[in-house]
């Protein structure tokens, strides 16, 4: 058998052996609409107007909790036309899957092998030396700022609950309060109810534009509100037809994370995990 014939083999084998959605349709979306979406509810996947970018930065995401795409800078290479070509994805599992996590981890590595099934993409992972920072305590006391508090909610029991019928969902809080075993991100502000600091930052990743890597030890789960000026972070971006708020008499987000959290950003160098893409392909509609 001939080299060529041996790396189709392995590709093939490879793919038989990885989960993949039982039933998938792939349009492409010509809409105009700048907004994307992602729902992913029981047994479903659904993206509609999102670009082959974002597919790609979801399968290879952090499945959380909470999950969270692959940030700009944890991904490389690939045509130019992914990142701005859109397309509708409607998909089923066929089956019913575990809860939580799991359930997440099993639908991104579905999405995977309908990526290089559909799409041709062929990616590897480099690990590149890079900027990061450290999330550290800003106090030699470790006392914490006043607006990061200690939270003794059982969102398993919360979430259990709402599985059941027992309990309907929390209703989204008012401004000023934090969401209930969730995250809010909103254009000048993050909102985090009963969350470990390790997945504060993740999301503060995204609005840095590097990774951050978490060295405070602080264990258990966290309440947060911060309020900060967003201009000139890298992550900051505006979503199309929402006004831009005056935040010119807020903190920036290192000096908010300081005063309002007790922690701060170390800025340093450090290993970071690259998905580089290699290849893709228009997928034929259908």
């Amino acid at each position: 058998m001939t080299r060529a014939l041996l790396i189709v083999a392995a590709v093939a084998g490879v793919l038989a052996q990885s989960p993949a959605f039982e039933v998938a349709s792939v349009k492409r979306n010509r809409s105009g609409e700048e907004r994307s979406r992602f729902d992913t509810p029981a047994n479903r996947f659904v993206a509609t107007n999102v670009e082959l970018y974002e597919l790609i930065a979801w399968a290879f995401g952090d499945p959380g909790p909470p999950p969270e795409l692959r940030p700009n800078f944890q991904i490389s290479g690939g045509p130019a036309w992914i990142s701005s070509d859109r397309f509708d994805v409607e998909a089923t599992t066929g089956r019913e899957l575990p809860d939580g996590v799991e359930r997440t981890r099993l639908k991104m590595r579905m999405l995977q092998t309908l990526l290089a099934e559909r799409f041709k993409v062929s990616v590897h992972h480099e690990t590149r030396d890079g900027p990061i920072y450290s999330l550290v305590l800003a106090n030699r006391d470790r006392r914490l700022g006043p607006k990061l508090r200690r939270s003794d909610v059982d969102c398993n029991a919360l979430f259990a609950r709402g599985r059941a019928g027992a309990a309907p969902p929390p209703p989204p809080p008012p401004p000023g309060q934090v969401p209930q075993c969730g995250i809010r991100v909103g254009l000048s502000s993050l909102s985090f109810g009963s969350q470990s600091v390790p997945a504060m930052a993740r999301l503060l990743e995204r609005a840095v534009g590097r990774p951050v890597v978490d060295r405070t030890a602080l264990e258990g789960l966290f309440d947060l509100i911060l309020d900060f000026d967003p201009t000139g972070l890298p992550g900051a971006n505006r979503p199309p037809g929402v006004a831009v708020p005056d935040t010119s008499d807020k903190p920036s987000l290192y000096t908010a994370l300081q005063e309002q959290a007790g922690l701060k950003l170390e800025a340093g160098r450090g290993p970071i995990d690259v998905l580089v893409i290699e290849s893709a392909e228009h997928p034929a509609e259908n």
